[in-house]
Parts: C-alpha cells; structure tokens; sequence
C-alpha cells in the first residue's frame, strides 16, 4: 500500500477520527508530521493510539500553541526545515496533515506543497452541514491544480444526502462513504463504524 495522505476542508472536521480507523483498517502506521497545540488533552498521535492505531511515529515537529505551525513555530522560535518532512516510511502509512490544504507550514511552505512533494495519494475529509459544498470544491479544484492525485472524499457527520452527492458530482470525486458521529467513542466503537461504512479495497 502506497502512503495515503488525510486532509481536511477546515480544522475540527474529524481528520484524526478518521486517519485513525483508516491506519488501523489498512493495518498502517499513522504519522502526524506537525503537531500544534499540546495544551490540549491528547495530541493527535495520543489520539491515533486511543483508537487503536498500533504503529504511530514521532511527529517531527511538537508545538504548545494552537496555531497554524509557521506561526506556532514562531512563537516556540523554532525554524521548521521542510528536510525533515519527507516521509519517514515508503509504504504503509497513513498521514494527517494539520487543518486544510493551504495552512501554512512556514512563510513560504503550504500544506500542499508538501502534498505535491511527496506525491501521495490524498483522501479529503469534509463536514456534512452547512457549507460543505463550497469548501470542499475549493479544496478539490487547490488540488487539481497543483497535480496532487485525489483517491477520494470521505465524510464525517450526520447524513446530508443532497450535499454528499452534490459534492461527489460538481467535484468529480470518488465518494468513499461517511463516518457518523459516535457517542462514546472509543477503537471498538471507531473500527466498526469504519467498517460498516467504508470498503477497505477502495483504499487499497
């Protein structure tokens, strides 16, 4: 399995919830490259193990503030060198990236440049509600335009048939399926929702 890269349209959209029951569906490690606001209670990568993830790898940056990382790394007076985000295994991984495509990982460095580099395949996770539609277009035309491959749309939330189908047609995208959200979640409750929502193969 050729690494698979998990972005979102905005922050907050389920991206970790997601990457997680993908890398332990798949049986592939997790990677959080950059990891912002460790005020809260689990990082990101806590989170991936929470849920059942086996392998997660150190991220190769950690920053205190809740920030975009070019300003997180800032305020910590660290220089972020993209040298050290190239992907630290070839196969087998699962990668979460920080809020969407253009976050800015330094002043001159977005989220998806380094998509490009790497050249991964991307799955971008979107909200069901309100204002769906538009932000993630926007996402998929960012990255059509830049030539990153699309394997597809997985959504997270309540069903909203009209906006999932509208989506998967005006974006011309593969429409993975749709996480619920889950009370009392925990890696038993993930990995079956996972598993009665989304087919594996299509990830493959």
């Amino acid at each position: 399995m050729s690494p698979i890269v998990v972005t979102g349209t905005d922050t907050g959209v389920g991206k970790t919830v997601f990457a997680a029951a993908l890398a332990r569906a798949l049986g592939a490690a997790y990677w959080k490259p950059i990891q912002s606001g460790l005020d809260d209670e689990l990082s990101d990568s806590e989170t991936a193990r929470a849920l059942g993830v086996r392998q997660v790898l150190p991220e190769a940056y950690r920053f205190a503030h809740p920030l975009s990382p070019h300003r997180a790394a800032e305020l910590a007076e660290v220089v972020i060198d993209p040298a050290r985000l190239s992907l630290p295994i070839a196969d087998a991984l699962v990668i979460e990236g920080a809020g969407g495509l253009l976050v800015p990982v330094t002043r001159s460095l977005l989220f998806a440049d380094l998509f490009v580099r790497w050249q991964a395949r991307i799955v971008l996770v979107a909200r069901t509600s309100l204002g769906t539609i538009n932000h993630s277009l926007l996402s998929l035309e960012a990255m059509r335009m830049r030539g990153i491959p699309v394997l597809g749309i997985a959504f997270v939330g309540e069903p909203n048939e009209d906006n999932e189908a509208t989506i998967a047609a005006l974006g011309d995208v593969k429409r993975l399926g749709r996480l619920p959200l889950l009370d009392g979640l925990d890696a038993e409750s993930l990995a079956a929702a996972f598993a009665a929502n989304f087919r594996v193969g299509d990830f493959a």
